[in-house]
């Protein structure tokens, strides 16, 4: 992982590997570009000429873009990095948190191989540290562990280890809000990173159990009570979803439960996710193509496992509940079938049309589980349909609810932390295609709509007056094209600072 530092150092006299700074597009009507503030040290340097050099490199100032050059006469850093950062803002000096994030990730994986880089991105307040560090953090990411030289000497496939540190300019080593900031910086990008590995680990080496006892060992770093139904559990308890989905599998199906609880905690939030460690569709076989990413079915798992941590690390004022429904689905004689009736936990029963329509059906126990405890809200996070990916694209998640207030809540958190999100709506109209001449409810119900249909399915296993979302992340949880930002190629962790931040806002009595 990479270190994080803060430092007041000037920029000439810091030894660093490199000096990463920030431009931008002209003004709305202007020529050229503009160096951001926080390089100007480096820009005096090179007599204000800055921006005309790198002009003459063919930078335009857009997000994403990196141009390096020689440091200046002077410099204990060979090298200077310039990374487009967009549109000025309209205000000076107030950059968005999400294009300084972005910013920094972008440099970080630019910089691999480099033992330290000097981040003198615009850190003109608390807000802006944070998200320096965070994006620094995130973009640094590798996943090399079934690689040769992965483990502790872990490279890219250029060979490149990811950076060492990075020292973010401007920003205070004595100041409690700096201090603050970058503690939170590390332990949601830490966790989150986590939640990548667990996405990108093969299926053979992350069934049930070993995903199981991650939890567990993570639970005894960080204080967190971890409670895990095997199978017989399950059986006996009487979680029909989750058995009957894990039963054409020689991995046993597992429900974890995750509680981290503080004594000043006023409210308490279910988190519930995920976690197909693998999804070949069962009985339903899903066709060529479809099969190579499904590792990452369990990203819905991941990202609560994650949430629930960084609320621990970072000691919130509120009580959150952690669901991890961990199936492998199957084809096998044992498998269920299409036309098989389950008998869910809340006892209701569900006609499997589709059994590539399993996510639903193990999220229906854990959601019934997560009500009995009657919290202030539920939150579903998971891959659940390829409808959302059509309808709202590879980037961005849809969130539906029971209650608007609390919808609107979620998509404005996410954006708040950089995570594209839409509000979808629960038409009454699609419920009736769920119906069923011989269980309580199918599995599947209009074919137009299906993530709305999904959506539906689910509000049936939320306990009554309780206020539930639903996230469908299955565009962005998985990145099959290039690295972009500080989202790396693979998994990505999406729905984790959703979570994180839900909780700060809920301890801060700011949500409900």
């Amino acid at each position: 992982m990479t270190a994080l530092t803060l430092s007041t150092a000037a920029a000439a006299g810091l030894r660093a590997d490199a000096i990463v700074i920030g431009v931008t597009k002209s003004p709305k009507g202007g020529k050229g570009l503009a160096v951001a503030p926080g390089a100007e040290a480096v820009d005096s340097a090179y007599d204000g000429r800055l921006a005309g050099l790198l002009e003459t490199l063919g930078a335009s100032g857009a997000e994403g873009e990196v141009t390096k050059l020689p440091a200046p006469s002077g410099f204990k850093s060979p090298l200077v990095v310039a990374v487009g950062l967009g549109a000025q803002p309209e205000k000076d000096g107030e950059y968005d948190a999400e294009a300084l994030r972005r910013a920094a990730g972008v440099a970080a994986r630019a910089l691999s191989g480099s033992k330290k880089a000097a981040f003198a991105l615009p850190a003109a307040d608390v807000a802006a540290i944070g998200a320096i560090a965070e994006g620094a953090l995130l973009g640094a990411y590798s996943f090399d562990a079934y690689k040769e030289n992965g483990g502790k000497n872990a490279k890219d496939k250029n060979g490149k280890a990811p950076l060492a540190e990075a020292a973010i300019l401007g920003g205070k080593p004595r100041d409690k809000e700096h201090k603050a900031a970058l503690e939170r910086a590390t332990a949601v990008a830490e966790e989150l990173n986590r939640a990548r590995d667990l996405i990108n680990t093969p299926p053979n080496d992350l069934n049930p159990q070993a995903f199981a006892a991650i939890a567990q060992a993570a639970g005894k770093e960080h204080g967190i009570k971890v409670q895990v139904l095997d199978e017989k559990a399950l059986a006996k308890g009487g979680y029909g979803g989750i058995l009957g989905v894990g039963s054409g599998s020689a991995s046993a199906p597992r429900l974890v439960k995750l509680s981290y609880t503080h004594s000043k905690a006023k409210k308490h939030l279910a988190f519930v996710g995920k976690g197909i460690t693998y999804d070949s569709g069962g009985i339903s076989l899903k066709p060529a193509g479809h099969n190579e990413t499904m590792k990452c079915d369990m990203s819905g798992a991941a990202a609560v496992f994650a949430a629930v941590v960084v609320a621990a690390r970072l000691g919130l004022e509120v009580n959150v509940t952690g669901w991890l429904a961990l199936a492998e689905n199957m084809p096998s004689g044992s498998a269920v079938r299409p036309g098989d009736v389950l008998r869910m936990y809340s006892g209701k029963t569900v006609e499997v049309l589709n059994t590539d329509a399993e996510g639903r059906l193990v999220l229906g126990d854990a959601l019934w589980a997560a009500s009995e405890e009657k919290p202030d809200a539920i939150v579903d996070v998971a891959t659940l349909t390829g409808a959302m990916v059509l309808a709202l694209g590879n980037r961005t998640f849809g969130v539906m609810a029971n209650d608007d207030a609390f919808r609107t809540a979620i998509v404005e958190a996410s954006e708040e932390v950089g995570e594209e999100s839409w509000p979808m709506p629960l038409p009454e109209h699609l419920r009736k295609g769920m119906d069923s001449p011989t269980a309580d409810i199918a599995n599947m119900g209009e074919r137009m709509g299906g993530g709305l249909v999904a959506g539906l399915f689910l509000r049936e296993f939320v306990g009554e007056g309780i206020t539930w979302a639903h996230l469908d992340i299955a565009g962005p949880a998985f990145n099959e094209g290039g690295p972009f930002g500080y989202t790396p190629k693979g998994g990505t962790g999406s729905g984790v600072r959703t979570l994180v931040r839900l909780a700060e806002l809920t301890a801060a009595g700011d949500l409900g």
